[in-house]
């Protein structure tokens, strides 16, 4: 098998996977990644729940007219960590999907941070 991007990526993700579960008190915060859009949803898998999820389509972050992803990423971490405290949640696991902890997934963790989330 080569050793392509997405094998590479799946082979993180599997080893990030072991370690980090989410639970009703302490969920985790999935990131996915594609080329022009970024998603993130905060996970119970104890009980198998989304508990809330937003993304770089909703309207609030596409009504910001903002001009780079990392931009983007940003307030997609700001909103996220917004509604998380909104429903009582404050402390979460950031599950990064075997993506590098760099670039628009750094921005992500960095505007969570600022919203008020720990991790």
């Amino acid at each position: 098998m080569t050793n392509t991007k997405t094998f590479r990526r799946n082979r993180i993700r599997q080893r990030i996977k072991k370690v980090i579960s989410g639970t009703p008190d302490y969920p985790r915060l999935s990131v996915f990644r594609s080329n022009k859009e970024i998603y993130c949803q905060v996970i119970d898998d104890v009980n198998g729940k989304t508990l809330l999820q937003t993304s770089s389509r909703d309207k609030a972050i596409i009504d910001l007219k903002l001009k780079t992803n990392t931009e983007v990423s940003f307030n997609v971490g700001k909103l996220v960590a917004e509604q998380a405290i909104k429903n009582g949640i404050e402390k979460i696991k950031f599950d990064r999907g075997g993506y590098l902890y760099h670039g628009r997934v750094k921005s992500l963790a960095e505007g969570a941070r600022e919203g008020g989330l720990k991790f």
